[in-house]
């Protein structure tokens, strides 16, 4: 036998060997998409990175080194290839306000302005464009965020005088960046009935001038006179005029959370009346992120109503309704928060209680009653002790129970004794990290440096105690992108360059863990969401940078270049279009 013989006869047996071994593997379904070529953050402890996913349909089935996803690309795959890019888990937004994102993008944007002036400016603005008698609308203001205090002032409001002179002839409702307050014209107030013998509602304030004449601010529940009236308006339009007016919202809100690679919202609050059209557009496959939505309505409706509305993963796992919300205090800013000793600039109050204890612990027995959870916003101490005792009462009187994972929602300002019982108790803190820097300018006037040190926007503290912390923007008190929350959440840095308790910053990990994984956890969805494993929903956003290993002033600019749902695309950035 020649030795050419030999290296045919030892080829051939190579190749059979090898077309045996292909015959004894099985063929793999392909995948509908593949992404590679890049950086993956699963949030998985086992494998924390992988090169590459493959998806089908809605689910991921495979994550691991791109040699053995490659195997899952057919002729109709769509591949992703990152070209070095960041894959992180689809973005949960924790707890935000999904109809109120969309009313932002179609009222005056006041989110930026820096004086009184401007606002009357332009305000003036769109009175000269609107029709008498029109509604003018705005939202974002926040006074603590002016260059100078306007004069004359009431607490360092301006008095109503100058606005109502540009738009006599249209009312005008303002909301604070918190929402926890208003700012109305002479015209809104005439139409809510506001005079100077209008007396404050319980757990809101109209503010009034020395004379007794209302300055235009409505703080907390007072705001619901000038809401009232703005809905009677909006109740004149014909209902086919009202569910489009509500789309063009829902379609607002959509690509406003696309846009900055949210895949799933945690909405926190919605009467029953809008979750019916939230529910229709679900089922009309109008929604193009995840909902989970908290409904907020009067005790009565509670009872009568959420047995009927519970529902989990409507419209292919778009839409979940198993939560009620309710609203016991204000906001820090607007000194609504309820604490249990007074303001440290206004020695005279403690806050309001926007809605009776007794209300609550009445709305925490239906929430039992009907195995949905719980979200209590609480920003004050004293509110937050309350809820607490509320809650620790209800899974007393339910020993049976065992997954309750209730939420305070803010749990901004706590009492050193009640900061282990969040842990202890399994309840979770739905906190914005962005909040404590917004907030780092004036909340030290609010509480005083001890108050604020020891129990102020504590996510260190919290998270020692075992509690696990959901993170998002409250959008649209902020906006609702996430690279700047995340930078506030890591680095607790000012613009002048100052810290603000440094000592309560999260990691990087523990903050982009708080975006999915715990958010995932908080709404009871982890086996769905929060991480990219397989078996769990395909989203993902796909980031222009490492946020994981860049510096950490690169954050905030960091760009979206791709939101996947699903396994679609459902958004495409600019840089995904080169």
């Amino acid at each position: 036998m020649t030795q050419a013989t030999t290296w045919r006869m030892t080829g051939m047996a190579a190749a059979l060997a090898a077309l045996t071994a292909c015959a004894s593997e099985p063929a793999v379904e392909p995948a509908t998409m593949v992404v590679k070529n890049g950086t993956i953050v699963t949030m998985e402890a086992a494998a924390p990175e992988v090169q590459a996913l493959a998806v089908r349909g809605d689910r991921i089935v495979a994550a691991g080194a791109t040699a053995d996803i490659d195997k899952y690309v057919g002729a109709a795959t769509e591949v992703i290839d990152l070209g070095g890019l960041t894959a992180i888990p689809g973005l949960i937004e924790g707890h935000g306000h999904f109809m109120g994102l969309g009313q932002s993008r179609m009222v005056i944007d006041l989110m930026d302005v820096t004086s009184w002036d401007e606002i009357v400016r332009l305000v003036g603005e769109a009175a000269a464009k609107a029709q008498p008698g029109e509604w003018i609308r705005g939202r974002g203001w926040h006074q603590e965020k002016w260059t100078a205090v306007p004069q004359p002032n009431v607490e360092g409001f301006p008095i109503h005088d100058a606005l109502s002179k540009v738009s006599p002839a249209n009312p005008v409702i303002l909301e604070h960046a918190s929402g926890h307050a208003t700012y109305v014209n002479a015209k809104a107030m005439e139409l809510a009935g506001i005079t100077a013998a209008t007396k404050s509602p319980a757990g809101g304030d109209i503010l009034k001038d020395r004379a007794g004449r209302p300055i235009g601010v409505l703080r907390e529940t007072a705001s619901d006179l000038a809401e009232d009236a703005l809905a009677a308006s909006i109740a004149k339009r014909t209902p086919e005029e009202r569910a489009a007016d509500a789309r063009k919202v829902i379609d607002a809100a959509v690509q406003a959370a696309l846009e900055k690679g949210v895949t799933s919202f945690q909405d926190a609050g919605e009467s029953f009346a809008t979750v019916d059209v939230i529910k229709q557009a679900a089922e009309q496959g109008a929604l193009g992120i995840r909902l989970w939505v908290m409904v907020r309505d009067t005790n009565e409706n509670i009872a009568a109503k959420m047995a009927s509305y519970k529902a989990v993963g409507l419209a292919n796992n778009h839409l979940t309704i198993a939560a009620i919300k309710k609203t016991i205090d204000g906001a820090i800013g607007s000194r609504g928060a309820w604490l249990l000793v007074p303001y440290s600039d206004m020695p005279t109050s403690t806050g309001l209680n926007t809605a009776p204890v007794e209300d609550v612990r009445a709305l925490a027995g239906l929430a039992a009653a009907n195995g949905v959870q719980l979200g209590v916003h609480a920003i004050g101490d004293r509110a937050n002790r309350e809820v607490l005792d509320i809650f620790e009462a209800t899974f007393k009187a339910n020993p049976t129970v065992k997954d309750w994972r209730w939420r305070i929602e803010h749990a901004q300002h706590l009492a050193v004794p009640d900061i282990p019982r969040f842990g202890q108790l399994g309840i979770i803190a739905s906190m914005q990290g962005i909040h404590a820097t917004s907030d780092a300018p004036y909340v030290r006037a609010r509480l005083g440096e001890e108050r604020v040190a020891e129990g102020g926007y504590v996510w260190q503290k919290l998270m020692k105690s075992g509690a696990i912390i959901s993170n998002g923007t409250d959008v649209p008190v902020e906006r609702i992108d996430p690279m700047p929350n995340l930078h506030a959440t890591i680095t607790r840095r000012l613009k002048d360059g100052t810290e603000f308790f440094p000592d309560q910053r999260m990691t990087r990990q523990e903050a982009l863990k708080s975006y999915t994984w715990n958010a995932a956890y908080a709404a009871k969805e982890e086996t769905l969401k929060g991480s990219l494993a397989v078996g769990k929903l395909a989203d993902i956003t796909v980031l222009s940078k490492n946020i994981m290993t860049v510096p950490e002033a690169e954050i905030p600019a960091t760009d979206v270049v791709y939101t996947i749902v699903g396994g679609k695309v459902a958004y495409r950035g600019a840089a995904a279009k080169k």
